[in-house]
């Protein structure tokens, strides 16, 4: 594409779309294809892609089994909008589900398929959560994202998501999460004091909502000590546990389920980006058998329904054995010494963050975050920043990332960060006592 070809396309965009597009900003080019992790625009130039639409392409673009599953069901004429009508599309989901991911964990939920996003999942989980226990007060921690819709958004912390919603985010008490500001186990067990006391002004709590994994809160990873004592306050509450696993699932932090290396068992679990495997809009709210107390009808969505993403979520299962598993441990592991190189490579410059394959580096000043996501985009590495400042280069690429190719990128990425960091040694004033200590970048 020529370059006023270029710039004309960036005037449509600009002239015809909202204010609120921002990806795009960081990578204005006109994307046209993509497979597995490398993305193409139109002038043929070619992108790593580090970003997996947000985790919502765990197994990279166009997955070769994923997409023939999808052809062969439209080429039947299989049921494309099935509201919660029984469709065989949806049935081969639940059965491959039950067997090949929750059975061999014992783990027994209901599944319920609230809309296509994950604030939809998000938004149902609460709606039962205070059903079950007839109680409204919902308890979430510093730095959570959970959606932007009105209830997801009460219950995420980050200020600019919440500014345009004001007076309407009530019902919800936030505390700290694992290490922040030096936090641990012990104010867990503060709260509960607090909310089983009369006078500890806490109302009677319905649920907790967690990430085990906090994605767009900056890559922070809870203990297994933390989420067990956080379980454990949850259940003599009387309260639901509710895990977020939207980001985190799905194989991303090494394991199916995020919660799976701490030995607790939520009452729910909300997925949705890469539960449906091709990038097609699906949600997926598990619910432990005792709390579905919904009556028929009673929470429901349009397309509640959307049958070809149970036949690639199904499909998508189907790569779940043991090579599979062992891949991403393989690729878990070269980011993990990556992040460590780096971190010891930069002193006090960068600091690694993150588990499984979503870790990066959390920059010491950091507007530098930002400024090593723009000379990856125009190196042709896609790849975005988190954290309340925006401070941390989050590494996402898909599970299944060909590994010479990893390696490759990986090492054009060392080379972009270590030059960001040395146009400015001077540590930011931000770091602050007990900060450091929520650098804890699990395994």
């Amino acid at each position: 594409m020529a370059p006023d070809a270029r710039r004309r396309h960036e005037m449509l965009f600009a002239q015809h779309e909202s204010e609120v597009r921002y990806y795009c900003r960081r990578l204005p080019r006109l994307l046209s294809s993509a497979r597995g992790s490398v993305i193409t625009d139109s002038e043929g130039a070619k992108f790593v892609d580090f970003l997996s639409a947000c985790g919502s392409l765990n197994y990279g673009h166009n997955h070769p089994v994923l997409k023939q599953a999808a052809i062969d069901y439209l080429l039947e004429d299989g049921i494309a909008a099935g509201l919660d009508f029984h469709t065989e599309a949806k049935l081969a989901f639940i059965e491959a589900f039950e067997n090949r991911i929750l059975s061999p964990r014992g783990l027994r939920y209901r599944m319920q398929f609230p809309g296509p996003t994950g604030a939809s999942c998000v938004e149902a989980a609460l709606k039962l959560a205070r059903k079950a226990t007839g109680r409204s007060n919902v308890v979430a921690f510093t730095n959570a994202f959970h959606g932007v819709s009105t209830g997801a958004l009460a219950v995420t912390g980050s200020a600019i998501a919440r500014k345009s919603a004001q007076g309407t985010l009530g019902h919800v008490t936030r505390i700290p999460y694992d290490g922040y500001l030096g936090s641990n186990a012990s104010d867990i067990a503060r709260f509960e004091a607090m909310a089983a006391d009369p006078s500890g002004g806490i109302d009677p709590v319905a649920a907790v909502i967690v990430e085990c994994v906090q994605g767009e809160g900056g890559l922070n990873v809870a203990s297994d000590g933390w989420l067990q004592a956080v379980a454990g306050m949850t259940r003599r509450l009387g309260a639901l546990l509710i895990v977020d696993d939207i980001q985190a699932g799905c194989g991303r932090t090494g394991t199916f389920f995020s919660f799976e290396r701490s030995g607790i068992v939520p009452d729910l679990v909300c997925l949705a980006k890469s539960i449906g495997g091709y990038g097609l809009p699906m949600s997926l709210l598990l619910i432990a058998p005792k709390r579905d107390v919904w009556l028929p009808g009673e929470h429901n969505g349009t397309f509640r329904g959307n049958s070809l993403a149970f036949v690639t979520a199904c499909a998508a299962i189907g790569l779940w054995d043991d090579a599979f598993s062992e891949g991403i441990q393989e690729r878990s592991e070269t980011l993990r010494r990556w992040c460590a190189d780096r971190e010891s490579e930069l002193a006090d410059l960068a600091f690694r963050k993150g588990t499984g394959l979503m870790q990066g580096l959390e920059f010491s000043r950091p507007s530098q975050a930002s400024i090593a996501a723009d000379r990856a985009a125009e190196a042709g590495i896609i790849i975005e920043c988190c954290g309340p400042r925006d401070e941390v280069l989050k590494i996402m690429p898909p599970l299944n990332i060909e590994m010479p190719l990893f390696v490759a990128t990986l090492d054009k990425l060392a080379a972009i960060v270590r030059s960001v960091a040395s146009e400015d040694k001077a540590s930011s004033p931000w770091i602050r006592a007990g900060k450091r200590g929520a650098r804890a970048s699990g395994s």
